[in-house]
């Protein structure tokens, strides 16, 4: 059963968002990994209404390109926690905001002094690479770069990964963060202990927030959706936010309000009554 759906100034008069800012694991799409036919009409509804809808993602470009049906009208989404702007109908990227090579070699160098043991792959556009001690999660791409530190890092990349095969999700990220202090930005998304590196200042809400003085939208013009600490930033920049049920508490810190979990359609339900 979906939870109630607070309802904000912003439901209740007639303006309505210009934009619509959305995570997706965990937020948007279902935990298999689709997006339902409610989610899909109701997207469809805000961009009729004449809202832009945006995807704003940790993940790569690479996958996002299973979604290309979902994405709006624009065709463009945020990928990579703010550090690639992509058009997906054209599999280009169109922005890029990247971690010089130099500053995230210094950063991993420190994070491997302190917390040994920290394997390292990185995002670059469209391709990844990583350390051969580096085990991820996810199957690598056929083209993966696999390589030792000074050759992966010779030239910027999209984001940094680190992650530590042995120590608690949470002791490592705040030990790793910890290192990384302003030399860059860190965060995570899940419940493995990996941390995610991107270039100092970059979020998804400072490149969300670019893309919206493009279109002609402030804060108060964009509705955000995530459920993880790298949506933080977003869900507090963004004029009203909703953390879905069950997400991280600080997102549900970071929002002004609560919605429906992923699996009951909660950004859907949102949508519905703001698009009504």
């Amino acid at each position: 059963m979906s939870m109630r759906v607070e309802t904000s100034p912003s439901t209740r008069g007639s303006a309505r968002p210009k934009v619509v800012a959305t995570d997706l694991d965990g937020t948007l799409l279902r935990s298999d990994g689709t997006v339902s036919d409610r989610t899909r009409a109701a997207l469809a509804r805000a961009e009729d209404a004449g809202a832009t809808v945006v995807f704003v993602s940790g993940r790569p470009p690479r996958w996002i390109d299973e979604l290309s049906d979902a994405v709006g009208a624009h065709g463009l989404a945020i990928c990579a926690n703010g550090a690639l702007v992509y058009d997906v109908r054209r599999r280009e990227v169109v922005e890029e905001h990247g971690l010089p090579g130099d500053i995230a070699l210094q950063v991993a160098q420190a994070i491997r002094e302190s917390v040994p043991g920290s394997t390292f792959a990185i995002e670059r556009r469209m391709r990844f690479g990583h350390e051969p001690t580096f085990r991820g999660r996810w199957p690598a791409p056929h083209d993966t770069l696999v390589a030792d530190l000074d050759e992966l890092l010779a030239e910027p990349v999209s984001k940094l990964l680190v992650r530590h095969p042995e120590l608690d999700a949470r002791e490592f990220v705040s030990r790793a963060a910890a290192v990384v202090g302003s030399l860059a930005t860190s965060t995570y998304s899940g419940t493995d202990a990996v941390l995610e590196i991107s270039a100092s200042g970059v979020s998804k809400a400072s490149t969300l927030a670019t893309l919206c003085a493009e279109l002609g939208a402030d804060a108060h013009d964009v509705v955000a959706f995530g459920d993880m600490p790298n949506d933080v930033p977003m869900l507090t920049w963004a004029g009203t936010s909703y953390a879905v049920a069950d997400a991280h508490p600080d997102a549900v810190a970071a929002a002004t309000h609560r919605c429906g979990s992923n699996d009951a359609d909660g950004v859907a339900e949102v949508l519905e009554r703001l698009f009504s």
